[in-house]
């Protein structure tokens, strides 16, 4: 679970301190603009070095600095509980004068305080087993180290697994199909890769399927069952069956409603997180769901995410955000374009009368 998230010098969070300690499920709210979807992507930066991305110009850009700011290093800093072990990892990114591309100031990884590895600029300093024993090398400024070294040792092995298995998703389900030509464990945000996932998921956890089916039944009564049928080499397409009164219709996958398919979404990362716990960033999950079936759709995810896994959500919808509680809920807020993200707990905040009507009066002041 993330203990704790800083960001500085990054689009507008300046600064910007987000602590999750103790809560399997957390919600971040504010006005359009306010941050909420740049948390995500400040959390996607760690996700893809996890995923073996490690070129500074496929991670961040130049104009990602807050208000042009280059002066000022980027910072992103991130604290996670696994195996009841604490993990920090530090990257600091800076531009110097006539440079195009960001380079590597600092880069640090912690286990319980100790260092695990240290990096300076280009140089790498690995340590063994203890601080005494060191190997250094050297690697590219403009180079993640973290892909890169192939160090043997369970910690950073247990590390990296953490940060690419991360979930980011903020779906359009005009993008969405049920057809796949392979197989990964890794959803892209927009869902666009859904059929590859599915299967991936599959293939890797059979026994899924009965999670998701329990699911889908629950959120589509007429729901009967889906098929993930072969359409040439190595290619499947999805197909859902409904039944009803006697009679039963077949739906390709990528001719459900949006909401449809949201629901497949969900029904699949309760399985994914089932077999292997998650940390999960949903920007928005409650779009495209009809206001009756937004409660249950956000419960049944706050529900999932328990114990060792762990779910932050966006939200504009008075009904999700009942869901949570003044101590799982954070306000981000702007003055303006020009000054950067503020955010504070909910309980913190002084709030006159209904929390839903003070949001949509803008009542609520940081």
């Amino acid at each position: 679970m993330i203990q704790r998230l800083y960001v500085n010098n990054f689009r507008c969070l300046e600064n910007f301190e987000l602590t999750l300690k103790g809560m399997p499920s957390a919600l971040l709210i504010g006005k359009n603009g306010s941050g909420k979807s740049t948390v995500g992507d400040a959390v996607e930066v760690f996700q893809r070095i996890g995923r073996g991305i490690n070129r500074i110009r496929e991670l961040v850009k130049p104009k990602d600095f807050a208000r042009g700011r280059s002066d000022v290093p980027m910072r992103f800093e991130i604290e996670v509980l696994l195996e009841e072990k604490l993990y920090k990892y530090a990257l600091a990114l800076e531009l110097p004068e006539n440079f195009k591309e960001l380079r590597i100031l600092e880069e640090q990884l912690l286990l319980e305080g100790e260092p695990i590895y240290s990096r300076e600029q280009a140089q790498v300093t690995l340590y063994t087993n203890s601080p005494s024993r060191e190997a250094q090398f050297m690697v590219d400024w403009h180079l993640v180290a973290l892909p890169i070294i192939q160090a043997n040792t369970e910690p950073l092995r247990i590390f990296k697994t953490w940060l690419a298995s991360i979930l980011i998703l903020a779906p359009i389900p005009t993008l969405m199909s049920g057809q796949s030509s392979g197989e990964t464990l890794d959803i892209q945000k927009d869902g666009s890769n859904f059929g590859e996932w599915f299967s991936g998921l599959l293939s890797r956890y059979p026994a899924a399927y009965t999670q998701i089916d329990k699911y889908l039944r629950d959120v589509m009564p007429d729901f009967q069952d889906f098929l993930n049928e072969s359409i040439g080499k190595d290619a499947k397409s999805m197909i859902v069956r409904f039944a009803a009164n006697n009679a039963t219709l077949s739906v390709d996958f990528k001719d459900l409603s949006d909401g449809e398919k949201c629901f497949f979404i969900c029904a699949v990362v309760l399985a994914a997180n089932k077999y292997n716990p998650l940390f999960c960033f949903w920007d928005e999950p409650d779009n495209y769901i009809s206001l009756s079936e937004v409660g249950h759709f956000v419960m049944s995810l706050r529900r999932s995410f328990q114990g060792n896994s762990q779910i932050l959500v966006t939200s504009h919808n008075p009904e999700a955000i009942r869901t949570f509680s003044d101590d799982n809920t954070f306000v981000l807020d702007r003055k303006s374009h020009l000054e950067p993200t503020l955010i504070r707990l909910l309980g913190d905040i002084p709030v006159p009368g209904d929390l839903i009507n003070a949001l949509i009066l803008g009542d609520i002041e940081l």
